[in-house]
């Protein structure tokens, strides 16, 4: 409950403003998990809906996706680089960068050719992810969902 919005008051009986809920602190506490999840779960989400409504609306739809990267067991900084969706939002930014004077598409083929040319020259500045060395956990952990399992057992495809 320590990150609900509560007043300070002071030792003159005056009070100042309520405290703001820190967004990047909720995350990290609600990431966290533990007993009080669900009642900080619902005062982030009503904070959410309150201030930031688009954000809300978002958070809802990735809601599940963003505690099974935490619940993976990556490393923090893998973690933090696979919890966003910075990383599309880079390359798509790229691609609109490079296509989005375009303004007569012939066909859907020269579409797909100009796509394909803008990700190819979007690749040229891209870096290394945060934790990339992790990367392995994550692999074993695709490819254990990946396996058909029958009661804990493998079998064969």
């Amino acid at each position: 409950m320590g990150l609900l919005p509560i007043p300070i008051h002071t030792g003159n009986g005056n009070s100042r403003p309520a405290q703001r809920l820190n967004p990047r602190l909720a995350a990290d506490r609600l990431e966290a998990g533990g007993e009080g999840r669900q009642v900080e779960d619902r005062a982030v989400r009503a904070w959410m809906e309150k201030q930031h409504p688009d954000a809300a609306g978002s958070l809802r739809e990735g809601l599940g996706e963003m505690f099974t990267v935490s619940e993976i067991g990556l490393t923090p900084a893998l973690r933090r680089c696979l919890g966003t969706t910075d990383l599309l939002d880079n390359v798509h930014s790229g691609m609109r960068r490079r296509t989005g004077r375009v303004t007569r598409w012939r066909d859907g083929s020269m579409a797909v050719r100009w796509a394909a040319a803008a990700f190819l020259e979007a690749e040229k500045s891209h870096r290394r992810i945060m934790g990339y060395k992790d990367l392995r956990i994550l692999e074993a952990h695709l490819d254990e969902l990946a396996t058909p399992q029958v009661d804990g057992k493998e079998i064969a495809a």
